[in-house]
Formats: structure tokens, C-alpha cells, sequence
């Protein structure tokens, strides 16, 4: 851990990501408010979100390609300079007098969401690449605090310049937290390694991700139901407030509570996990993960309102657990040179998963029934749960560095 955080490189990263989480979280706060608090904007922020996860759906296997073949960091840095200018523009809008309308609001919305679908498997790969294996799962287990926090700070702050600012100021505070966070980037020492600069390193076709796990079925059933706590999550940040106001009578506060025991129990994942998967290993460390998760979801229906925020903390731990330790556990057996198409392909599966789930909830839900949501979603926890602990008890062929250009060539 010393090293670590001796790592200018770490430092850079940390200052970036802080900066830029900050920014692009008050301004992803502030755009659905406004767009729902608009006319029709209910429905309209409904289908541009179900827009952009088929989007995101579309373009992430393409990203995962970019990824492993251009530079890391070039592609951090480019991402960023491109969302600046573009917030930039409508931000500029609001300076010059101008009245931000509804498909303003659309646009910057979609901005931000294709920046995050470019932004989180790059910055894995980065970070991957440029440290040490022995620091993966402290590295991960810092990267889920800094999230958590910066999500915090984010969201404090939205909450008062929601009702003092106009748009175009939040905008600006986004504009320069962009450009701080290129300002560390550019600094960071980084040299495209060896490995990935060679054109014989690897096939180029983005579909390499699809054919590297398709000769590990165990290891590609364990990584994929191991996901299923961070599908639920995103799930149910739509299926959570319909439940507390119509289910539980709740007001908005015990909204806002649910959302600091979240974070509270992400931050407490992020600081022990780490510690945890090294005297366990990773793979034990997913399974009590998914299973704490699959519990606490499953309790849900039975809780009134402090078990349910009870509840909230174990949600988040066994979720941000599963992610730490699922991160470390990728980072330390996928070679680099393939870590963005087979991250992506993990990526969009999960995003298909989502856009069927949301669309046959939202069903539900409009059909008052809501309870057999959360019934069906504890069911495929506990599949999933079952499913991990089978593969992750009866093992699979782990991947390495030395012989997965042997084993991609069997594929061919």
C-alpha cells in the first residue's frame, strides 16, 4: 500500500477522477430533475434513458476494441476534451441570454452517458495496466471509495445549487473540473507498453473478447451471474422510490437516507473487501458477496422502514464487494492486451440484461405490481447466487499471460 500511494501515477488518477466525478455527477443530478420536472419529462426522460442503454449496448463492444488498440490514456484524455467542449457550448447558451428547452436537456444527458460508457472500462484498463498486480485489489478497493465519495460530495452539492443556480453555472463548474481532470491526466508518466503496441499481439476483431470466453464457459457463467447485484442495483434505483411512496408511505427523506446508508456501506466494501479477498482470494470473496446481496434483496418485502434501511447497507456492500473483488479478480487473470474487449463483452450483456429487465418491470409497475417485481428479482438472485458458488467451487481454467495467445489461436 505504500508504494501505492508513493505512485505519482496513483495520485494523478485519484485528483482526476475526484475532479471530474465531482463535476459530471452534480451536472447528471441536475439534468434528470430538470428534464422531470418539465412537461411530459417523466416519460421523456424514460425513453431517452432506455435509448441511451441501447446505445450504450450497441458502442461498447466497439469501445472495448478502441481500448486495447490506441492508448489508454489518449482515449481518457480525448473523451474528456470532447464532453468539455460540448458542455462548454451549452453552457454558453445560458451566458448569451438564451432558454434551455427540453431537447437542450436531452442532448447533455446523452453526453454524459456515452462519457461514462467511455470513461469506466478505460479507466480499468489504464489502471491495469500501469501498476503492479500485487496492488489490484487495494487499487480496486480505493477506486470504489473515491467513487462513493465523490458521489456524495456530488449529490450534496447538486441538492443547493439545484434551487440557487441556473444550469448554465452548474454546467461551468462541470467545464472545469474537465478541465482539471485533463491537467492530471496530461501529467501522468505513460508509455504504451510493449505487449500492446504490437500489431501480432492479438487479432484485431472486436468479437476476440466473445471467442477468449467462449473457451472458459465455467469462467464466463462465474463473471456474468456475478454481476447480477450491480444489475439489481441499477434496477431497482427505478423500482426503490415507487416502492417507498407506494408501498412503504414514505416521504422524501427517507429517500435521501436510503441513499447515504448506500454509500456508507459501498465506502465500508471499498476499505475492508480489499483485505478480505487477500486472505480468501477473490473468487471466495464474489460468492459471499453475491449471497450477502441475494439475502438482503430478498428480505426487502418483509422490512418496514428502519430494516429496510438496514438493509440498504448490506445491499451496498455485497454489491460494491462483488465489484471490487470481481475487478481484481479480471484484472489479475485477463492479459491487458484483451482486458477492453473482454470487459466490454461483460458490459453489454449486462446492458442487455437491463434493458429487458426495466422494460418488463416498468410493465409491472404500471400494473401495480410492484411487489412481484422485487419477487422476480430475488429469484434471479438466487440462481445467480447458486450459479456463482457451483463454478466458483468447481473451478475453470484460469487464463495467463503465457499461453492466451496459444489458446486464442485453438479458437481460431
Amino acid at each position: 500500500m505504500k508504494n501505492l500511494y508513493q505512485d505519482s501515477r496513483f495520485r494523478l488518477i485519484i485528483f482526476a477522477n475526484i475532479a471530474s466525478s465531482i463535476g459530471s455527477g452534480i451536472t447528471m443530478i441536475a439534468i434528470p430533475w430538470l428534464l422531470v420536472s418539465s412537461e411530459d419529462g417523466n416519460a421523456v426522460f424514460g425513453y431517452i434513458t432506455i435509448a441511451m442503454t441501447i446505445i450504450s449496448f450497441v458502442v461498447t463492444p466497439f469501445i472495448g476494441h478502441l481500448i486495447d488498440k490506441t492508448s489508454r490514456k489518449k482515449l481518457l484524455i480525448t473523451s474528456k476534451m470532447v464532453s468539455m467542449i460540448s458542455l462548454l457550448f451549452f453552457a454558453l447558451i445560458g451566458f448569451l441570454g438564451m432558454s434551455y428547452e427540453i431537447w437542450h436537456y436531452m442532448i447533455i444527458y446523452m453526453i454524459g452517458s456515452l462519457y461514462y460508457t467511455i470513461f469506466y472500462p478505460t479507466m480499468f484498463a489504464l489502471n491495469q495496466e500501469i501498476f503492479s498486480k500485487e496492488h489490484y485489489k487495494s487499487l480496486n478497493g480505493i477506486m470504489e471509495v473515491q467513487g462513493q465519495l465523490s458521489s456524495m460530495v456530488a449529490g450534496a452539492i447538486a441538492s443547493i445549487l439545484l434551487t440557487q443556480w441556473a444550469l448554465h453555472y452548474i454546467l461551468l463548474i462541470d467545464v472545469l473540473s474537465f478541465a482539471a481532470a485533463i491537467l492530471f491526466y496530461i501529467k501522468i508518466p505513460y508509455v504504451r507498453t510493449e505487449q500492446n503496441t504490437s500489431q501480432n499481439a492479438v487479432p484485431s476483431k472486436a468479437s476476440e473478447g466473445l471467442n477468449y470466453m467462449r473457451k472458459r464457459p465455467l469462467m464466463f457463467m462465474f463473471l456474468l451471474c456475478s454481476m447480477m447485484p450491480f444489475i439489481g442495483v441499477m434496477i431497482t434505483n427505478y423500482l426503490f422510490p415507487v416502492y417507498l411512496f407506494d408501498v412503504l408511505k414514505t416521504s422524501g427523506s427517507v429517500y435521501g437516507i436510503q441513499g447515504m446508508v448506500y454509500g456508507f456501506g459501498a465506502i465500508v466494501a471499498g476499505i475492508t473487501v480489499p483485505v478480505i479477498a487477500k486472505k480468501l482470494g477473490d473468487e471466495k470473496t464474489i460468492i459471499y458477496a453475491v449471497i450477502t446481496y441475494t439475502i438482503a434483496i430478498s428480505f426487502i418485502l418483509l422490512a418496514n422502514v428502519p430494516l429496510y434501511l438496514a438493509l440498504m447497507f448490506f445491499i451496498a456492500l455485497g454489491n460494491s464487494g462483488a465489484r471490487v473483488a470481481r475487478n481484481s479478480f479480471l484484472m489479475d487473470e485477463v492479459p491487458n492486451e484483451l482486458i477492453g474487449r473482454v470487459d466490454s463483452l461483460f458490459r453489454a450483456l449486462g446492458l442487455l440484461l437491463r434493458i429487458g429487465l426495466i422494460a418488463i418491470f416498468t410493465g409491472m409497475v404500471s400494473s401495480g405490481l410492484i411487489i412481484y417485481c422485487f419477487i422476480s428479482l430475488s429469484a434471479l438472485l438466487v440462481v445467480a447466487s447458486i450459479i456463482v458458488l457451483l463454478t466458483g467451487r468447481n473451478g475453470f481454467e484460469l487464463p495467463t499471460k503465457e499461453n492466451y495467445q496459444a489458446a486464442l489461436r485453438t479458437v481460431e
